[in-house]
């Protein structure tokens, strides 16, 4: 999922501060040269947003403005140490004027367009991030969600980028500290101050690196998000800074506008040759980010420069606004689809485009300057109290839409209780086994469970904690009922659906169901194409652990069913098909030779996008999110495998016909809504296929 969400990092525009810049405006505080840098580094954002395809690494605009950042604040913090309490408050009183004024207005204009303009389902995810985002610890909160295999497929909000201003305030709140301390103890021992800055800079810089290197090779998605792996981006910046001033002056011109050339050469290359695929950050993240420093470290103003680009008006001027370009084109490009109706057009973007610009440049005018000069807002009491107040005031509208949701979902619940307590004729599944010229569907009927609280109507599986998540090490075993016949329930997160019809079929059927429930990961014999090897091998020893378990006559029948989320190692999706089949045909071959009694459950087409969703976009009218079945999905290879075998031991079942009938596959079936996202079906729902699931199994068990 996190690569769905490289978004850039702390753009902050306006004019540019810097203690004895190189070579650049020596007689001026400003660096035209930085300027163009984030004009470059905010383009590189926009357009892989828009045109992922065409700047497929375009968001290694992050780490441009990481470095900038950290160039700038460690510039100053040497320039200015914070030495007393005063000091440090008017240093934080500083960062709280420049960022917080224009984020706050981004992120309550968000709170007010996200209720007028999205649909009800999504409403608590984004007040859950909009206070997430107040708080600036919204990295950690989209590094938590990075492993949840069911957050991947849920939309992006629009504020899903303030991860990246979360890292910069993170780094602001401790950065002074380092600084202070290397003065301090420098005064202290009579040392020199700048050698140890220097020093404990260079020290951060290498420990930061080494955790970015290992926790991308063993947990990705987490590692584009945490602090601890984006803090040696900003040390760099600082060590630029903290060794600009004796360096550069050793170099001519020529030499200058060399090192820019690389540097600005680095940062494109990263932007237009890296993709999705690149494990980032990591060592990756060395090219755009050297390439930055070493375009800082030139501030060639020489005629070959490449930053004499950067003087041009609309280069400068771009990069003046580029905080609030930042802010702004997200929500944007998030929100403007619920008004379109549909996946971003040519039209669609230009707009946004035009949109974000206009907003930023009145954000830049009206907002940023406002705070930043007005002497009123200057004071260290005003500032803080304008801090605390916005980010209570942002947390409030959060709260107040999460409590709102919850009482909806209250109230929903108890509805959906009475209507599963009285039944009917025509709910659920009996409508489309009966037929739906017996159970005529009605549009204007109340959907069970209503959107909102069909995406929490999950197994009990869940709530329990039965699932073995990244990176498969955990062994859970979860039992239900008590009877006599000892039932295995073996997969992943398309088996675990399965659970509440078996649950109300183990008291009918004398049986005891145990759960060995996988999340991403597959029971099979085929390496699986995980984003570590070691997570790779796990899975495989997960599924060696779950055959000693169910093997033989351990269990009186194992039923499995799986999707495949991931291919082969190796292997894309265009060739995965044959050595998916073939791991599946080693696995099932196990059971059979063990004498193991399996059945396979064929898995259900499915969406592909969210159910819930798109039922609460078109309200009383279901059929708008119904589908094909050359519409919607499926790979089943675990089902071609057991089909293939033909063992006697081995069957398979298909619930396909209560899903989709006549050529039209349902997003909601007698009135009760089919998949709580785009691809697992809801407990209500398959609670209603019980008597047919039970039909079924005790079809293929007399054989």
């Amino acid at each position: 999922m996190c690569r769905s969400f490289r978004r850039a990092c702390g753009l902050e525009g306006g004019r540019t501060i810097s203690e004895n810049p190189p070579t650049a405006a020596k007689n001026s505080g400003f660096r035209p040269d930085i300027q163009g840098l984030r004009a470059l580094a905010v383009s590189l954002v926009v357009i892989y947003h828009l045109w992922p395809e065409r700047v497929t690494g375009g968001y290694v605009g992050v780490d441009v403005f990481f470095v900038i950042s950290g160039f700038l604040i460690t510039s100053h913090l040497i320039r200015k140490p914070p030495l007393t309490g005063r000091e440090m408050a008017q240093f934080y009183g500083r960062r709280i004027r420049r960022l917080l004024p224009a984020s706050f207005a981004v992120l309550a204009a968000t709170a007010v367009a996200t209720r007028l303009v999205s649909a009800p389902t999504q409403w608590e995810g984004i007040a859950k991030e909009i206070i997430a985002s107040a708080l600036y610890v919204q990295n950690w909160v989209l590094a938590g969600s990075s492993v949840d295999y069911l957050a991947e497929g849920n939309d992006p909000t629009p504020t899903q980028h303030f991860w990246s201003l979360a890292v910069e305030e993170q780094f602001y709140l401790v950065w002074p500290l380092v600084i202070m301390a290397a003065f301090w103890i420098a005064a202290k021992r009579r040392l020199r101050a700048g050698v140890l800055v220097r020093y404990a800079i260079a020290a951060v810089v290498v420990i930061s690196l080494v955790v970015s290197v290992l926790a991308t090779a063993t947990e990705p998605g987490a590692a584009y998000f945490i602090t601890p792996t984006r803090m040696w981006e900003l040390a760099i910046g600082g060590l630029v800074g903290s060794v600009a001033p004796l360096t550069v002056s050793r170099l001519n011109p020529s030499a200058n506008a060399v090192l820019a050339w690389v540097g600005i050469l680095a940062i494109v290359v990263a932007g237009v040759t890296y993709t999705e695929a690149t494990p980032f950050p990591g060592s990756a993240a060395l090219l755009p980010v050297l390439g930055t420093a070493l375009a800082i470290l030139a501030g060639s103003n020489s005629s070959s420069s490449p930053t004499r680009i950067f003087r041009w008006t609309p280069v400068q001027w771009l990069g003046g606004i580029s905080y609030s370009v930042y802010l702004w084109h997200w929500p944007l490009i998030v929100l403007v689809p619920y008004v379109s109706g549909g996946e971003l057009g040519w039209l669609d973007k230009a707009v946004i485009l035009v949109a974000t610009i206009v907003l930023a440049a009145l954000s830049k005018t009206f907002i940023e300057d406002k705070f930043r000069f007005t002497k009123s807002a200057q004071g260290l009491l005003p500032t803080f109290r304008f801090a605390a107040a916005g980010m209570i005031l942002m947390t409030v509208l959060g709260a107040a839409q999460l409590a709102e949701v919850n009482y909806r979902s209250q109230q929903a619940e108890q509805r959906l209780s009475a209507i599963e307590t009285s039944g009917g004729p025509c709910l659920g599944a009996a409508a489309i086994a009966k037929g739906f010229d017996v159970c005529e569907p009605d549009p204007t009927a109340e959907l069970v469970p209503e959107p909102e609280l069909a995406k929490d109507d999950r197994s009990d599986a869940y709530a329990d904690g039965c699932w073995s998540n990244e990176p498969f090490t955990e062994r859970p075993i979860c039992t239900y009922a008590n009877g006599e016949k000892k039932v295995a329930l073996v997969g992943n997160s398309h088996a675990g659906h399965w659970l509440p019809p078996l649950q109300k079929l183990a008291e009918r059927n004398d049986w005891t169901i145990s759960t060995f429930l996988v999340s991403r990961c597959n029971p099979t014999d085929a390496p699986l194409e995980l984003d570590t090897q070691k997570k790779t091998d796990n899975c495989l020893a997960y599924g060696d652990w779950v055959m000693e378990q169910t093997k033989g006559d351990k269990f009186d029948l194992v039923i499995t069913s799986e999707r495949q989320s991931v291919p082969v190692q190796g292997e894309s999706w265009e060739t995965t098909e044959a050595p998916a089949l073939a791991g599946y045909k080693s696995y099932l071959s196990r059971w059979a030779e063990a004498g193991t009694n399996v059945v396979v459950i064929k898995d259900p087409l499915f969406p592909g996008g969210s159910i819930p969703d798109c039922l609460a976009e078109n309200p009383g009218n279901p059929g708008a999110c119904a589908g094909t079945p050359e519409d919607w999905y499926w790979m089943d290879p675990l089902t071609d495998a057991a089909k293939e075998l033909s063992l006697p031991n081995i069957e398979t079942i298909s619930m396909d016909e209560y899903f989709c009938k006549d050529g039209v596959c349902h997003a909601a079936i007698g009135s009760v809504v089919t998949f709580f996202d785009g691809s697992h079906i809801t407990a209500t729902y398959a609670k209603t296929l019980a008597p047919y699931l039970d039909q079924s199994l005790q079809r293929v068990l007399r054989n």
